[in-house]
């Protein structure tokens, strides 16, 4: 039986807003004498992906965040002494909740997965404040527990990280679900702990595991409206 669903949150219950899309890397750029592309963002993110491929055991460290950002820059165009000012204040303002949007279903889930006594986490690899999190979008009162790797010291995909939250929650890992985007730190994640997982991939396009995940007894959910449904077949 579900007694726990944990949540990644950004690109699962959250998205950027314009702030962090191209033309406001620009506008940061630019405020630090830079000049960048802002058609180049898109491929420029792509190749800064791997920077984030760290090991299991990798500790939070604002620099790793600092680097891919800088990387990023640097792929739209940017050079210069002020590329890494620019870097650690486009960081620091990943912080702030007003940069974000929800994900429309988001309230409407979490509210009915609260009202069937669900207890509900976040586990998120970022440094925003999640207590301020839930008050900016409302959400103050659904949330049982939560824990940051910048926080707790270490980046999902650690057992500790997950550990913390299901110790948080008090419920064992085979009650408890955990949402996210991402295959290798929500999904394999929670697995290594023995917690069941759901992959969210928002896309028209059927994710390319999609086979070997369904054989590993991992749905892949194109909206987090699925979800109910799947908890109530699964207990």
């Amino acid at each position: 039986m579900t007694r726990a669903v944990l949540f990644d949150v950004d690109f699962t219950l959250i998205y950027p807003g314009p702030t962090f899309q191209g033309t406001g890397y620009e506008a940061f750029c630019a405020r630090f004498g830079i000049n960048v592309d802002a058609t180049r963002f898109d491929a420029a993110v792509s190749s800064a992906a791997r920077l984030l491929d760290l090991p299991d055991d990798t500790a939070y460290d604002d620099e790793i965040h600092v680097r891919y950002t800088r990387h990023i820059i640097e792929q739209m165009g940017g050079r210069g002494d002020a590329v890494d000012a620019a870097a650690r204040e486009i960081y620091r303002e990943w912080a702030a909740c007003h940069h974000f949007e929800l994900f429309d279903e988001v309230p409407t889930v979490l509210r009915a997965l609260a009202s069937e006594g669900m207890r509900l986490g976040l586990v998120s690899n970022s440094h925003r404040c999640l207590v301020s999190f839930q008050a900016h979008f409302d959400l103050t009162g659904l949330i049982a527990a939560t824990v940051s790797s910048s926080e707790h010291g270490m980046m999902k995909p650690h057992p500790s990280i997950f550990t913390a939250a299901l110790g948080l929650l008090d419920v064992a890992p085979p009650e408890a679900l955990m949402v996210g985007d991402s295959l290798r730190h929500d999904v394999e994640g929670a697995l290594q702990v023995g917690m069941r997982a759901a992959l969210l991939h928002r896309s028209d396009t059927p994710h390319p595991r999609a086979q070997e995940l369904a054989e590993r007894g991992v749905p892949v959910l194109r909206s987090l409206k699925e979800l109910l449904a799947l908890i109530r077949e699964r207990s």
